[in-house]
């Protein structure tokens, strides 16, 4: 399958149009409801297979954040045959009361996973709470980059992004 065969298959399976609000804030035109590209497991694991090659040489964990990131992630790590840490928006108030779950991070290379990015803000904030539980993280990977300033907003936070597919890219699919 080409890269352009994976864009369309995104493209028809999660963009709609209308008015909506993002994560951010923003109100965009332009959606593309992710999980309708995870809930399918065939194309979910076309796109974890050409992801896997995306992975930063010295990887030790990969970590899927909350909710999306987390089918991703799973997806990916069979493909990678790497461990895996969940990541939460915020730690939990009971039981282990940890923000991440699954494979340890402290003192590991972790690449960050995520399903979309628009603004790159809580790929941030992930970030630096994992940095602060020792992880040590300067790269993140992502299905699709929308273009919209993420990929700048990592970068002043240390974090380059890898994207499978842009915005551009599925717009251009034919």
């Amino acid at each position: 399958m080409t890269d352009s065969d994976l864009a369309r298959q995104v493209r028809d399976v999660s963009r709609l149009t209308g008015e909506f609000v993002l994560r951010s804030g923003r109100t965009a035109t332009e959606y593309f409801d992710k999980y309708q590209f995870e809930a399918d497991p065939v194309l979910l694991d076309q796109l974890a297979e050409q992801m896997a090659v995306l992975i930063p040489e010295g990887t030790e964990v990969l970590a899927g954040l909350e909710m999306g990131g987390i089918a991703v992630v799973t997806a990916v790590a069979r493909h990678a045959k790497l461990p895996t840490a969940f990541v939460r928006k915020q730690a939990k108030q009971y039981g282990t009361a940890r923000l991440s779950e699954g494979a340890e991070v402290a003192g590991r290379r972790v690449l960050v996973i995520e399903d979309v990015v628009t603004s790159g803000g809580q790929v941030v904030i992930s970030t630096e709470e994992l940095r602060k539980l020792g992880a040590h993280v300067d790269h993140a990977l992502c299905v699709i980059d929308r273009q919209e300033g993420g990929s700048e907003a990592l970068a002043e936070a240390g974090i380059t992004l890898r994207a499978l597919l842009t915005r551009a890219a599925l717009e251009a699919a034919v």
